[in-house]
């Protein structure tokens, strides 16, 4: 069978060496194990002939080896073939076992087999289903992050939903990409993403709108900081209060007081919504779009901060405080997103933004403004707006455009003030009765001479006891009201810059230039008008000047005061001199006043320089006595209330030029001659002043005697009648010394001319009528000059 063979020879080379593994096994166990391989290898490839002809080969070759032990020792060789008989049979009996074991095994390995391709059957089904499985549970999971993302914007977590959209898009969806559900949820997402950032858009823009409400609540509450600020300043060391509020130094020993604006019992903004929609921009690479999309939001809030117009009622500046504790909390949470969220928001266009809602804001309130007229809401609306500029300085915010405000806001406060007070003047001159002003008690005193700067006059005054009550001050009472306003004047003023105002020189210029000009054109040109009235008495031209004194000395206190303020400058008020120069214009009108009552005195003198007989005997003449009443008048009256010097000066100026008066009618020139009883008759006149004269020199030490010397020499001469005695040079000068040069010889002539007259009606007279009237002129003369000489 060469088949057989063939198939025999081909695998005998293979075979061999594990059947001869087979038979070298170390144990029954293994020699069994491997045995049952073999043939179980053989049957499944078909090579069972093959071994059996393999195991009959070897024994073959194992009985030819026992053949050769056998030939070299013959009972060994017949045990041996007896053993290998043993072997044979028990190969034979192995190989039927053998082959019926192959037989089973075949039947076993067929039942295997189909066992196995069932096992297959089954393990590709479970497969199927675990894949099927797998891929359910991770479309489910796509299915249920994308559920989640809804459920995440209900609840407001929009980062997490984000999160979970990203992890749905870059891990989820990748696992089942192979499946229409991952394509249908990928063109949700982007739609899903929309909502995420309408849904934080959303809250934003409530957030914003919140802000926007509570924006007055956070001004407000940053203006009461800047207010607590502004005391704890003000109860600081002296020399720590220097320091204006926001200055470094301010800042740093206010750093204890930890106060955040906005973080308080009061208010809480929370950035939180903020910062969780700018993140989600950012993550979703829009942040450009964002900040754009963020700052048109708060721009158009801008626009409907400010209102087109405001109105002030009934002098509420609530609608102002309203407005400016808006402006400052909008401003207050756009400085902070500067400095919470870096990078999102420049410097430069918040401050831009300010600038803007600045001018608005200024554009709005001017109108408001200018219908103000009470300069104490100007007042008011200043001390608000000085709050929030300085709320805005220490959050960093350029304030040069509110300072320029504020200037504006001054000079309207400073037309309002000098209205104010120009009437309180003009009131005060025109409703003056120009009376000495009383005063009831001490403190009245005090309280008068503090307001009026009149301490150092008053302690000079002669006969002013500090206890003596009630007593009267040389000044009207418009005076003192005047100084009171003046002094409420200067209150007001600096009420203006009390707490913030950065422009105190043009504060100090303006008062300087306010209180002159009030003095001037409200005080000094009224009581001029009065001064130069024709209807002004006496009286009110003397208090007037007193006045005038006093306003004098209280310019010179007023430039002590406005140079305090500012050390470095010397203060000289235009309205010192003016007084000063008007003072003298009062002396000059008293003086003429008092010459134009002695006018109209001697002008109603009715002198008989043709009088013949009984000179001398018609006693003082009317307008003598009333000229000297007067004197006496104005001594205890308005002479009474001027300082010595000038009323002397005024008394011997009045008597002088009553003197002059009467020189000046006997120089008339209608008067042609004047006869000695005529002298006489003057004689008595200028006796009774010289009398008068010497009562005054007892009571106040003026003495008038050099100012009626040329009255007495001149009507010494008339009466002597010697011409030669006032032309011889040494005599005259010592007799006549004071008679004018001019008026001597005049007056002479006249007195010549009036002796001629005396002879010729004298010649016309029985003797004994001349020798007494002669006789009795020379009595009068003699005991009038002797008089006179004991005075003197």
């Amino acid at each position: 069978m060469p088949s057989a063979n063939a198939s025999a020879s081909g695998p005998s080379r293979d075979v061999p060496p594990r059947i001869h593994q087979l038979l070298h096994a170390p144990t029954d166990d293994e020699y069994l194990d491997q045995l049952i391989n073999v043939i179980n290898d053989a049957q499944s490839t078909g090579h069972q002939y093959d071994l059996v002809e393999q195991l009959r080969h070897v024994s073959q070759e194992r009985e030819q080896e026992i053949e050769r032990l056998c030939n070299s020792n013959h009972q060994d060789f017949v045990a041996s073939v007896n053993q290998l008989l043993k072997v044979r049979k028990g190969t034979v009996t192995l190989t039927e076992e053998i082959l019926e074991l192959n037989e089973s095994i075949q039947n076993s390995t067929q039942r295997v087999v189909e066992h196995k391709k069932a096992l297959v059957d089954s393990r590709d089904v479970r497969q199927n289903i675990d894949e099927a499985t797998q891929a359910l549970r991770l479309c489910l999971e796509v299915l249920g992050l994308a559920n989640k993302v809804s459920e995440l914007l209900r609840t407001k977590r929009h980062y997490a939903a984000l999160r979970t959209l990203d992890e749905l898009q870059n891990v989820h969806l990748k696992e089942v990409v192979q499946f229409d559900v991952a394509d249908l949820v990928q063109q949700s997402v982007p739609s899903m993403k929309g909502k995420v950032k309408e849904a934080v858009w959303s809250d934003l823009t409530t957030w914003l709108y919140r802000v926007r409400e509570n924006s007055q609540l956070l001004g407000q509450v940053a203006f009461d900081q800047t207010e607590l600020r502004r005391r704890r300043q003000k109860e600081r060391e002296e020399h720590l209060r220097a320091f204006k509020l926001n200055s470094a130094i301010e800042l740093v020993l206010d750093e204890r007081e930890e106060f955040d604006v906005l973080n308080n019992e009061n208010i809480t903004i929370d950035f939180t919504p903020f910062f969780e929609c700018l993140h989600i921009h950012e993550a979703m690479g829009e942040r450009e779009e964002f900040k754009t999309r963020y700052t048109d939001t708060r721009r158009q809030q801008k626009e409907l901060l400010v209102p087109s117009s405001i109105t002030i009622h009934d002098d509420d500046t609530s609608p102002i405080n309203q407005l400016l504790e808006g402006i400052a909390g909008f401003a207050i949470v756009e400085r902070a997103t500067v400095m919470k969220a870096g990078g999102f928001r420049t410097a430069a266009d918040v401050d831009e933004l300010w600038r803007s809602l600045s001018k608005k804001a200024i554009k709005a309130i001017h109108p408001a403004i200018e219908s103000v007229k009470n300069f104490e809401t100007l007042l008011k609306v200043k001390n608000v707006v000085a709050g929030f500029i300085q709320t805005m300085d220490s959050w960093g915010y350029a304030i040069d455009v509110w300072d320029k405000f504020l200037l504006d806001l001054f000079y309207q406060y400073l037309g309002l003030l000098k209205r104010e007070f120009t009437l309180k003047f003009r009131q005060h001159v025109d409703g003056d009765d120009y009376g000495d002003m009383p005063v009831q008690s001490r403190a009245n005193y005090e309280e008068i001479c503090n307001d009026a700067w009149v301490f150092n006059q008053l302690e000079n005054q002669p006969n002013q006891s500090t206890t003596a009550f009630p007593r009267t001050f040389p000044f009207s009472k418009m005076y003192y009201l005047c100084c009171k306003d003046i002094r409420e004047f200067l209150n007001k003023y600096h009420y203006f810059s009390d707490g913030y105002f950065t422009h105190q020189s043009v504060i100090d210029n303006e008062l300087k230039k306010s209180i002159d000009e009030l003095l001037q054109t409200q005080v000094c040109d009224s009581l001029t008008a009065v001064l130069l009235s024709r209807r002004s008495t006496l009286g009110q031209i003397a208090r007037i000047l007193i006045n005038f004194s006093y306003f004098t000395s209280a310019c010179q206190n007023l430039e002590y005061i406005l140079s305090a303020d500012r050390p470095e400058l010397s203060v000289t008020l235009a309205a010192t001199s003016r007084f000063l120069s008007e003072q003298k214009t009062a002396e000059k009108r008293v003086f003429e006043v008092v010459n134009e009552k002695i006018d109209d005195l001697v002008g109603n003198a009715q002198y008989d320089f043709t009088k013949s007989g009984r000179g001398g005997t018609s006693g003082v003449s009317e307008y003598m006595r009333e000229a000297t009443n007067f004197f006496d008048h104005i001594v205890n009256t308005a002479l009474a209330i001027l300082p010595k010097e000038i009323s002397g000066l005024l008394y011997f100026d009045a008597v002088g030029h009553l003197a002059k008066c009467i020189i000046g009618l006997m120089m008339d020139n209608d008067v042609t001659a004047i006869t000695k009883d005529a002298v006489e008759d003057v004689w008595v006149d200028v006796e009774h002043l010289c009398s008068v004269a010497g009562k005054i020199k007892e009571e106040h030490q003026w003495d008038l005697g050099p100012f009626l010397e040329e009255l007495l020499q001149t009507v010494e001469l008339m009466r002597s009648g010697n011409g030669d005695e006032f032309y011889e040079v040494a005599k005259g000068n010592k007799k006549y010394a004071r008679v004018n040069r001019e008026n001597g010889p005049v007056l002479l002539e006249k007195i010549y001319q009036g002796e001629q007259m005396a002879i010729r009606k004298q010649q016309a007279m029985p003797e004994e009528k001349k020798s007494a009237g002669v006789a009795a002129l020379a009595r009068t003369g003699l005991a009038g000059l002797a008089k006179y000489s004991g005075r003197s």
